[in-house]
């Protein structure tokens, strides 16, 4: 199936539809479209597994018997499809009484409620109709109708939509919040080895690339019941934002888990000092959202010292809380955490080599998330078993023949060949005088007040941006500066308030 095609058809539809306003109202709307098929998909699966199953959802609000067409003409379209859709498909999923055929239906969800149920509710609490047009809708949803989800090839080739989604998020704002380039989480999860068995999270975990990029890698260890549960209960995720969660939720359910740990919420209200052992997890894959600031609410679920007002800081202490003894993590992180020397930032470092053994940095080049965002990031890799004794440090040089990443030229899986091949026999490297890999100790970090900004890029040349790109970059870049002045000024308030 040509997964490209199918996503511009439904949006060239909905371009014609005067209440879907944006790239971002199109996705939303096909999201939760996409969500019920695959659910209902599942649920017939379940129903054929389990002779006691029973699905909350009445017959006449199931997607196989309002949503297919079987070319009869008893299929609802127009003004009928709408009213169905908006007063009494969604206000049932969002947990009000509906009536049907004389009778009344409420989504009746509890805490005893198995979990692949209860998601139903939890991924329409924000979901929105936004078509106007019941024509057009019916036209999405024949569309829709093409892919066959009991097809195994067709249900994990479905997968490769979210990429599809994602670049086409791309003039709707801060669609890089949530998107990490699967190269990019493949190669992180090929480093950290996760093994059946072993608990894997994700706590700002978007639409689910490192969960997804986990259970691809783990697909080939099932060989028994047994390891298909431990696969089935292996990823854990939390989701901030409604769009990323469903598009998450559903990609779960895709991969054949089929009660998913995804939470709708966000991670860094709960105080760290709060967290058990079972809250705990064997190994963290992360890329933080980061430029954001957060309210003093929120960093008072920190340490004083560890409060800070970047969010990609304040990350990286939920981790570190989270992370089981001898368990590990690969978390990206931009350059502005290597270099910042703010009280909060030296106090995370402090804590991370410390409490933890950072044995592996890779600096990433530029342009890895473009056309997202141009700031410069980098790969900590690190573990909960003893304080850090020395850090290796690796500088990822731009393929041969590339300036710059691109829409049309990403990075891929085979351009980190080179780092995994370094790190079989780590070596120090130098090029023309300037290092690429080397060795730190802990007491020479220490010495540079915990400034990890090492093994540079000495000879980049300036890049010139596009006006949109370039407007992007320095909002990016007055977020961070405002987050730093916000965490001066707090510090000057303080000594202030000290001092009367």
């Amino acid at each position: 199936m040509a997964i490209n095609n199918l996503v511009k058809r439904i949006q060239d539809i909905m371009r014609n539809d005067a209440g879907v306003d944006g790239d971002a109202q199109r996705i939303s709307q096909m999201t939760w479209m996409f969500f019920l098929k695959v659910y209902d998909s599942k649920e017939e699966e379940w129903e054929m597994l389990d002779e006691n199953y029973k699905s909350l959802i009445p017959d006449e609000l199931k997607w196989r018997n309002w949503a297919v067409d079987d070319h009869s003409n008893n299929v609802i379209t127009g003004d009928t499809l709408l009213n169905f859709i908006n007063n009494t498909l969604f206000p049932f999923f969002k947990g009000r009484e509906i009536e049907l055929n004389y009778k009344k239906y409420r989504l009746e969800i509890s805490q005893n409620t198995p979990l692949k149920q209860r998601i139903v509710q939890y991924v329409f609490e924000d979901a929105s109709n936004y078509m106007k047009d019941g024509v057009l809708l019916r036209q999405v949803i024949n569309v829709i109708n093409e892919v066959d989800f009991s097809e195994y090839k067709e249900r994990h080739e479905f997968g490769n939509i979210y990429e599809t989604i994602l670049k086409s998020l791309q003039s709707a704002g801060n669609a890089g919040e949530f998107y990490t380039p699967r190269a990019v989480t493949d190669f992180m999860v090929k480093m950290i080895n996760p093994k059946l068995g072993e608990s894997v999270a994700d706590f700002a975990c978007g639409t689910g690339g490192f969960l997804t990029s986990t259970l691809k890698y783990l697909e080939p260890q099932r060989k028994s019941e047994e390891d298909v549960d431990k696969y089935n209960n292996t990823v854990y995720g939390i989701e901030k934002k409604p769009l990323p969660y469903l598009l998450c939720i559903t990609n779960m359910l895709l991969h054949d888990v089929d009660e998913p740990k995804i939470y709708h919420m966000n991670s860094l209200e709960k105080n760290v000092r709060d967290y058990k052992e079972n809250d705990k997890f064997d190994i963290i894959l992360m890329n933080p959202p980061y430029g954001g600031s957060e309210k003093d609410i929120i960093k008072n679920n920190f340490p004083a010292e560890l409060r800070s007002s970047e969010t990609a800081d304040l990350f990286i202490d939920v981790i570190m809380y989270r992370l089981k003894k001898n368990g590990r993590a690969a978390v990206i992180i931009p350059d502005g955490f290597l270099f910042g020397e703010d009280n909060a930032k030296v106090a995370i470092k402090t804590k991370l080599l410390n409490e933890f053994n950072l044995h592996t940095i890779i600096r990433m080049p530029h342009s890895v998330f473009a056309p997202y965002t141009s700031i410069t990031t980098n790969i900590l890799f690190f573990e909960n078993t003893h304080p850090t004794e020395e850090t290796w440090i690796y500088r990822m040089d731009m393929p041969e023949g590339y300036k710059n990443f691109s829409k049309t030229k990403p990075i891929m899986l085979e351009h980190f060949n080179p780092v995994i091949e370094w790190r079989i026999n780590r070596e120090e490297i130098v090029i023309d005088t300037f290092p690429k890999a080397k060795k730190y100790t802990k007491k020479e970090l220490e010495d540079k007040h915990y400034n990890l900004d090492l093994c540079g890029y000495p000879h980049e040349e300036d890049e010139i941006l596009d006006p949109h790109d370039l407007i992007k970059e320095f909002r990016e870049k007055r977020a961070a500066y405002n987050a730093e002045m916000e965490e001066t000024l707090d510090k000057i308030l303080e000594l202030l308030d000290e001092d009367n």
